[in-house]
């Protein structure tokens, strides 16, 4: 077991430096703990660290590094997150912690997992029958399940990749849509096809499109099949309903591997339907064979504005949810002194 031990960094005085730092309401300080595992507080300006060796020196190496930068240029507490983010995922890079590559695409470009959770969530797909991924956009959920479905079917592991995700915006009426099949559900599965075809040649991708050999279907044309020796990703499942989730994972035959992504944040099936997403978590937990990896904001690996977007939204929200609970509170607050002043009434 890992010595458990405490450092110390006195930061000197209560400047912009201090404050970059530490974090509105030491909002820095909770990052750095949950990221980088330890526990770490501010007395004074002096900040300490405790935790497991390893994990200490670490956030000490990377707050001298960042007091360093500090002295020629000017950061806010959201770039030295950012800085956080990207230290930690380059130093466990460098320690060979993730360096096992998933796949190497045509442009000779290596996928391999660049946070904790993608490598929690690699891991997952390749030890389970069904794996769920949750989370916001941008934390790599169907980039990875792609580049895992591709290197299975490299390794002849599987004999066919499909691809599929609701076409909820068109509902079940596509017929009043103008053009084929093909025509109508496109829009809808085009972010699969863009994903393809970051990681095959584009001619390549054709060829195993136009042989069946990967499929990209709504999921809607998944009923009535049973899918044998398959890699069967269904994207954006937050937007199927409960009979077309249910439909779905009983179609998965002998030999086959799922993953399910998915974002619970962002449903948009109306409101009186239930997310098969969301009633799967609570029927399948615990079930041997199935994982769930959940993803945060820290996980995302898009453009750094992107995680500033999603955490925006998700203090809004918050926000909104209690203030919610607190006019309910007060509704039920005036409801109880009407109805006590109507007993006492005469």
């Amino acid at each position: 077991m890992t010595e458990r031990v405490e450092e110390k960094l006195d930061l000197g005085s209560f400047d912009e430096k201090f404050y970059a730092i530490v974090g509105r309401g030491d909002e820095n300080l909770k990052y750095f703990s949950q990221v980088f595992d330890v526990k770490i507080s501010a007395r004074g300006t002096e900040i300490l660290i405790r935790g497991e060796e390893d994990r200490v020196r670490l956030v000490y190496e990377f707050l001298k590094d960042i007091i360093r930068e500090l002295r020629n240029n000017i950061l806010t507490s959201q770039e030295v997150r950012e800085r956080a983010k990207n230290y930690l995922q380059h130093k466990t890079l460098a320690e060979g912690l993730r360096e096992e590559v998933i796949l190497i695409t045509h442009r000779k470009k290596a996928i391999v997992p660049k946070t904790h959770t993608q490598s929690i969530y690699v891991d997952a797909i390749r030890n389970n029958d069904i794996v769920f991924g949750i989370g916001p956009a941008g934390t790599g959920k169907t980039y990875l399940a792609m580049a895992m479905a591709l290197s299975h079917m490299k390794a002849n592991k599987v004999n066919k990749i499909i691809l599929t995700r609701p076409a909820v915006e068109a509902g079940e009426k596509l017929g009043f849509l103008p053009g084929g099949i093909a025509e109508k559900v496109d829009p809808y599965l085009r972010p699969l096809y863009d994903a393809l075809y970051d990681m095959v040649d584009y001619d390549k991708a054709g060829y195993m499109l136009e042989r069946n050999v990967i499929e990209i279907a709504p999921l809607a044309f998944m009923r009535g099949r049973t899918l044998n020796d398959a890699f069967i990703i269904l994207d954006e499942a937050q937007n199927s309903t409960k009979e077309q989730m249910k439909m779905f994972l009983t179609r998965i035959g002998f030999g086959s591997k799922v993953v399910i992504t998915g974002d619970i944040t962002q449903i948009d099936l109306p409101r009186r339907e239930q997310s098969g997403l969301v009633e799967a978590i609570k029927v399948l937990q615990g079930v041997e064979g199935i994982s769930f990896v959940w993803f945060k904001e820290e996980d995302v690996v898009r453009h750094p504005i992107v995680a500033r977007i999603i955490k925006a939204y998700e203090e809004f929200e918050s926000s909104r949810e209690e203030q919610g609970l607190g006019k309910e509170r007060e509704g039920k607050a005036e409801s109880k002194l009407a109805k006590e002043y109507t007993e006492q009434a005469p």
